[in-house]
């Protein structure tokens, strides 16, 4: 089954967040909103690259070649900004619920960490910015690429479905 309208608002058609559900549970993956693949960002930025070094090039044969360093410098930080944008953009949350075991895998960074716990020992529980799911020796944070409307949403419809 889908959980509609999640993410909607007035003015804009309702968004879906997809439990996916199978004999004994669900899964969920949560993931930035990001605009553009870090595949498709390196494109880009090789381009900028490409006509940065040109035009400093062409200023360094036509005599300027004080341009040359800047150029370089500009790409270096291209180079970063590339670097600092790739290592966040594939954050992801996954929620599996199976066999009355919740498993979340939490990426970020290219960092995966993985946690079990029994469904029916866990809680969540939601303040004001988060929503917290504890288990018996666990605190976890999920939701943390959701606006505070969605996570809302999500916390209640996680709720639900771990009462089940």
């Amino acid at each position: 089954a889908i959980f509609a309208g999640l993410f909607s608002s007035p003015r804009e058609p309702a968004r879906e967040l997809p439990f996916r559900d199978g004999n004994a549970g669900f899964s969920l993956i949560l993931k930035r909103n990001c605009s553009i693949s870090p595949a498709g960002l390196a494109g880009v930025f090789a381009a900028l690259a490409f006509v940065v070094v040109a035009i400093g090039t062409g200023f360094a044969i036509a005599g300027a070649w004080l341009v040359l360093p800047f150029a370089g410098l500009e790409v270096a930080l291209l180079g970063a900004a590339y670097v600092l944008y790739a290592r966040r953009a594939a954050d992801y949350e996954r929620i599996v619920l199976d066999s009355g075991w919740l498993t979340v895998e939490v990426g970020e960074a290219q960092r995966i960490v993985r946690y079990e716990m029994e469904a029916r020992r866990a809680r969540v529980c939601v303040d004001e910015e988060r929503v917290l799911l504890l288990g018996a020796r666990e605190q976890l944070e999920l939701g943390r690429h959701l606006d505070a409307e969605s996570r809302a949403r999500f916390a209640a419809e996680l709720q639900k479905r771990l009462r089940i």
